[in-house]
């Protein structure tokens, strides 16, 4: 990737304009490029520089400050590429984090592919991914607390299908609490299964871009396979297991220690959950915020936090976290300043 950079002054000697050339080798100018420069407008949409496409070469000029930045930026594209990650519009926008933050370099620091299936690979795609994934590596049980789009959920089951894989353990068990099952759950039609079925939804459909579709109806029936709610996890000791508790911010704190406590030999358990979610009646305290509380610090147990630099849906997704974030953060202050407690009741009256 020979770049060559040039620094010639303007007419008025007052600012420098760079320029710097990237040949790219040609199976990677698409990778980097995307399809229709879309890659490239993200960069100059970042930087205060301009990028010019020939061919192969890549021509960047600006401000030398901007130039250097941009190019930096594109050079952790190439890496990306030739280590077979595809660069999107998203991952664009994490190397531009990245290189903001003077972070190590995303192309260094993300690992291998987790699985693959159908030609489609299943990999971090920001640190904070890569530390949790590395985390499931290294941990038994580990939690990842996050804003919606950070993948928590979608990487534990990727890892949960690799351990499967490589015979590390003998089965996979998703669950997740369905919290409305006291009141909702009883007026629709069917069996209990299928009643609960809209619940476990996000878990089927994250394992069917994982693994055969046709073959998971038999993995499921030989029980190698189980995803069930969180009540069918009482009473039970999970042996030689990959356990994930999705939608953790929806148990309570009994529920939370009835399930950390299932653990068995050869296991591991990650727990996925959104403390902005919380969707438990009348206000009760969230299991998943009391374990945080408890657990940090515990040898065994990682707590791995996302924001929404690790966002990898639309990027339009990180900004309505950071919104949202901000705007909670003023009404905590706001309830503060008039004396209001957490349960909505003015401090000193009768509760």
């Amino acid at each position: 990737m020979p770049v060559s950079s040039s620094t010639p002054r303007t007419p008025f000697g007052r600012h420098r304009i760079a320029s710097s050339t990237i040949d790219l080798e040609d199976h990677l100018a698409l990778a980097v490029t995307g399809p229709a420069d879309e890659n490239l407008r993200v960069v100059e949409a970042a930087v205060d520089a301009d990028i010019l496409t020939r061919g192969q070469q890549l021509t960047i000029r600006g401000a030398a400050a901007e130039v250097a930045r941009a190019r930096r930026v594109l050079e952790e594209m190439v890496k990306l590429a030739q280590r077979g990650t595809p660069v999107t519009p998203e991952v664009t926008r994490s190397a531009i984090n990245m290189v903001d933050r003077s972070a190590p370099s995303l192309g260094d620091a993300l690992g291998e592919a987790i699985v693959s299936y159908r030609g489609k690979s299943v990999r971090a795609k920001t640190l904070g991914q890569q530390e949790y994934v590395d985390a499931i590596d290294e941990q038994t049980v580990v939690f990842g607390i996050g804003p919606a789009g950070t993948g928590k959920t979608y990487l534990a089951v990727a890892k949960a299908v690799q351990a499967l894989q490589r015979r590390e353990v003998t089965r996979i068990i998703l669950t997740r609490p369905a919290v409305e099952a006291g009141e909702k759950l009883g007026f629709l039609p069917g069996t209990l299964t299928e009643k609960i079925d809209p619940y476990l939804r996000p878990l089927h459909d994250a394992l069917r871009d994982m693994v055969d579709p046709e073959t998971i109806p038999r993995l499921m029936e030989t029980q190698v396979i189980e995803v069930a709610p969180l009540a069918f996890m009482r009473g039970r000791t999970l042996n030689d297991s990959f356990i994930i508790l999705d939608e953790a911010q929806n148990t309570t704190p009994a529920q939370m220690k009835m399930f950390l406590t299932r653990l068995g030999f050869g296991s591991k358990m990650v727990i996925t959950g959104d403390m902005s979610q919380v969707d438990l009646p009348g206000r009760q305290q969230s299991g998943l915020e009391v374990a945080r509380r408890i657990l940090r610090g515990v040898d065994g147990v990682h707590i791995a936090e996302f924001d929404s630099e690790d966002v990898v849906r639309h990027h339009l997704v990180g900004r309505i976290v950071d919104a949202y974030e901000a705007y909670e953060a003023e009404e905590e202050l706001r309830r503060q300043d008039a004396g209001i407690g957490p349960n909505g009741m003015q401090k000193g009256t009768n509760q």
